[in-house]
């Protein structure tokens, strides 16, 4: 594979770096504190890439992904009752769910964001942080970071203004009987830790045998690194700052576990443009779930396969919707017309779930926009019902006024002369023949000439005539989705 694709040179690194090895680990992970934003995707679909230009060098590769559902639960979102407010302090695995009595709070949206990305064809190997604690996976390494911990403090003092407090640890502890993680480490003994709780209860555990311990996270990201054999992992800007969490991981899995940090590859963020801005604890985050409503799940790769990790970028929920269809379609045509070069070929046979032998047969979002509209849907393909159904969605949510119209049954605007001369050449026109969009576009012209209406005057008097708006559809795209017939019928009420 040649060097022209970001994800192609980061598989490189990876096995040069790294070496022959039987399989490559590929992670990423977040916390379900709520609705997974889709800034959260840019981080998975990273990843999801660079693992499928692995296997595509004839790699082994296993892509991780973890749930840190042991966190502890730090505050209520919006939207949330502020009941839940008496589980702030205990895992977030250890809450019930606020929408579905069945699931906990943490796997409610764990499976709503599994859901969403295998729609997305993304698969990778779940990870419940919660269970590995539980059953005490860690607990030979916890054990090493609580004997290293002076290493550690240094470590991590010195990207800090103000020290560590010298009775620090690099764990913490869930009270066996209020459950939460307001106790205070009194002794450590081997793996037996003796702890007192601001409710009063004092105890000690044995980290070996009882999952209660959770690991710090700027000593839980390497301590991972090095259980899971990481190769590669990418991180947001909020880890990637110097003095930041990649940072001191980077010196505590050498320093500590005596591993080496994975390959990292950073990513900006993304926003939204023509929709609300992400934000969990605001209440208004856009997940994947809200994205996959407007675009097709090629779509949507395509958007993040074309743009380097390292370049931000909004995602459209406006008017340019249309464009990035279009421009989408454009280079399907183009790569199985053999006539993409290597990086646009790239670009598009990452963006498939599934590559097909041959070119799928869609109708473009923009000619969807009228057949929608004019309740044509049951005479599409099963591809292009599929994307009108994404259309059907953008116009509910996000289209621009001009974009939505309603075809009128009667004549209901003032005309001048000139007007409603050129609709009736039109009336005239449409009643000779069938049309193909490019003939019907080119008669406007002509009847302009004919009449000496301006073209814009033309426009503008049709549009009111048809959807009692001075702007809408292409023009001819409308009059061939509603039906000549429809339309003589009511340009015939001209007299």
């Amino acid at each position: 594979m040649e060097k022209f694709f970001w994800a192609d040179e980061i598989a490189d690194r990876i096995i040069r770096e790294k070496g022959k090895k039987k399989e490559y680990i590929c992670a990423s992970g977040i916390t379900p504190s709520g609705k997974v934003h889709i800034g959260n995707f840019r981080e998975v679909i990273t990843t999801d890439l660079v693992v499928k230009a692995l296997k595509e060098k004839g790699k082994k590769v296993k892509f991780i992904y973890s749930w840190d559902d042991f966190d502890r639960f730090r505050k209520v979102p919006a939207g949330i009752d502020k009941e839940y407010e008496k589980y702030i302090g205990m895992p977030i695995s250890d809450i019930p769910s606020p929408f579905d009595k069945k699931k906990s709070y943490a796997e409610y949206f764990e499976k709503e964001f599994e859901n969403s990305l295998e729609k997305v064809g993304i698969k990778p190997n779940f990870i419940r942080q919660s269970i590995m604690n539980k059953k005490c996976k860690y607990a030979s390494l916890i054990k090493l970071a609580i004997e290293k911990k002076e290493t550690i403090i240094k470590i991590l003092n010195k990207y800090r203004k103000e020290p560590l407090v010298k009775d620090w640890m690099p764990v913490m502890i869930y009270c066996e009987k209020c459950k939460k993680d307001s106790a205070k480490i009194i002794k450590v003994e081997g793996d037996e830790i003796e702890y007192e709780c601001k409710c009063g209860y004092k105890g000690k555990v044995d980290f070996s045998k009882k999952g209660v311990v959770s690991v710090r996270w700027r000593v839980d990201w390497p301590m991972r690194w090095f259980y899971e054999k990481v190769d590669f992992e990418p991180g947001g800007i909020d880890h990637s700052v110097y003095g930041g969490s990649l940072t001191t991981s980077k010196e505590i899995v050498k320093e500590i576990f005596r591993g080496e940090p994975p390959i990292y590859q950073f990513y900006d963020w993304i926003g939204i443009k023509g929709g609300k801005e992400f934000s969990s604890s605001k209440g208004n985050a856009l997940t994947l779930d809200d994205v996959e409503e407007i675009y097709e799940p090629e779509v949507l790769r395509y958007i993040f396969v074309g743009t380097k990790p390292k370049t931000g970028f909004q995602i459209s929920f406006d008017n340019d919707v249309i464009k990035i269809y279009e421009d989408y379609d454009a280079l399907e045509k183009k790569y199985y017309e053999g006539k993409a070069n290597p990086r646009e070929k790239r670009i598009y046979e990452l963006s498939q779930i599934k590559l097909s032998n041959k070119k799928p047969e869609k109708i473009s979002f923009r000619h969807l926009i009228s057949f929608v509209q004019t309740g044509k849907i049951n005479e599409l393909n099963k591809d292009s019902k599929k994307r009108a159904e994404k259309v059907k969605n953008w116009l509910k949510k996000y289209a621009g006024e001009d974009m939505k119209f309603e075809v009128q049954k009667k004549v209901s605007v003032k005309l001048n002369k000139k007007e409603k001369e050129a609709l009736i050449e039109l009336r005239k026109i449409l009643e000779k023949k069938d049309y193909n969009e490019k003939e019907l576009f080119n008669e406007f012209y002509e009847i302009c000439k004919k009449v000496d209406i301006k073209n814009i005057e033309f426009f503008d008097a049709t549009y009111r005539v048809l959807i009692n708006k001075k702007k809408g559809p292409r023009l001819a795209s409308l009059i061939l989705n509603v039906g000549k017939d429809k339309i003589i019928k009511l340009l015939n009420q001209i007299k």
